[in-house]
């Protein structure tokens, strides 16, 4: 089966790509990525020159490229995670976020329907529910409440794929997953940002009081269940993924400052952003009851490991905190 992973270079990606290619299922696995600033080559090493993988530079929202990767390859399967990821650049500027989810989502779905795509998985967000009060958990059912640019462009993506099963019949399926962490995440998102800034020596900063929760994953486990939707989950169908451990800003950054052997001086409580939700919490039970997938990974051994990676592969994240980065950073938290 030739799937075509959109977004294949970013973080959740590649570690999908390299999933799919360890399995010895005999996919041929192609990605598309435009290597915008989440998007690192590196992420991909190592897979040059094999039979069954190809990496092709491309912006998904430019349908002659999309034609051309389409027709040459005829992929059987697309999972769609091409995405601008990050929130708070959303409220900065929305055009990007619009663009790349609901004009890319469009014509990729146009394409995919022209080429008899058998399955189309698009990759989406717990975020596009809104947020929960303190008990709770999003399922399936719950109505759509996006708080952020980023949110609701993807709303809008998940609500066009849907269409496309209603009206065309393309077998679309949608996964809304979790807060993802492990190795190689750019590090805007918050493990990751602590981690770097602790080994720097910057202040980490947390936004409002810290006490936003989210429901974490595990990116390994999210690409299983990932890959389960796209074999066996039902056309036209929604797939909560999520792995149960709901966590406060604070707590996962005291955890890390105590892994990293840091102490707490160095937090920097900051501005709260614009629409920041208060609490995730997904119920995965449709995933479980159907499919049978289950999280490996527990969340504390795993967000060790993660740690481990960032001590160990300390030349792949100096090399992203550079460029537009670094400029985003200082005009987000004001460091200088």
């Amino acid at each position: 089966m030739t799937i075509l992973v959109t977004g294949g270079a970013g973080f959740i990606g590649s570690h999908l790509t390299r999933h799919l290619l360890a399995l010895g299922r005999g996919h041929r696995v192609v990605v598309v990525d435009a290597l915008t600033y989440a998007g690192n080559l590196e992420n991909l090493e190592g897979l040059e020159g094999r039979a069954d993988y190809r990496f092709v530079r491309a912006d998904i929202a430019e349908r002659p490229a999309m034609e051309r990767v389409f027709a040459e390859e005829r992929p059987e399967g697309v999972v769609h995670l091409a995405a601008e990821s990050h929130v708070d650049r959303s409220s900065l500027d929305s055009g990007p976020f619009v663009r790349t989810h609901v004009l890319g989502t469009q014509v990729l779905l146009d394409v995919a329907r022209g080429a008899g795509v058998s399955r189309f998985l698009q990759v989406s967000t717990d975020e596009v529910y809104g947020s929960l009060g303190p008990t709770g958990s999003f399922t399936e059912e719950s109505p759509l409440a996006p708080s952020s640019p980023y949110s609701a462009s993807k709303a809008a993506a998940d609500l066009l794929a849907l269409s496309y099963w209603e009206t065309f019949r393309l077998p679309v399926l949608v996964t809304r997953s979790s807060n993802n962490y492990g190795p190689r995440q750019f590090p805007e998102k918050l493990i990751p940002l602590m981690i770097v800034n602790a080994l720097e020596g910057r202040p980490l900063p947390v936004y409002g009081d810290g006490r936003n929760v989210r429901d974490w994953i595990h990116v390994e486990d999210h690409s299983r269940a990932i890959l389960e939707v796209l074999e066996r989950g039902r056309p036209g169908e929604v797939y909560n993924v999520g792995a149960s451990s709901e966590r406060a800003n604070i707590e996962i950054v005291r955890f890390l400052l105590r892994v990293l052997d840091r102490d707490e001086s160095s937090i920097q409580f900051v501005k709260d952003r614009p629409g920041h939700d208060r609490r995730y919490a997904i119920d995965a039970g449709k995933l479980r009851r159907e499919l049978g997938w289950e999280p490996v990974r527990r969340f504390e051994e795993a967000l060790r490991d993660t740690v481990r990676w960032y001590l160990e592969n300390r030349g792949w994240w100096e090399g992203v905190r550079s460029g537009d980065y670094l400029l985003y950073y200082q005009r987000q938290y004001g460091e200088r």
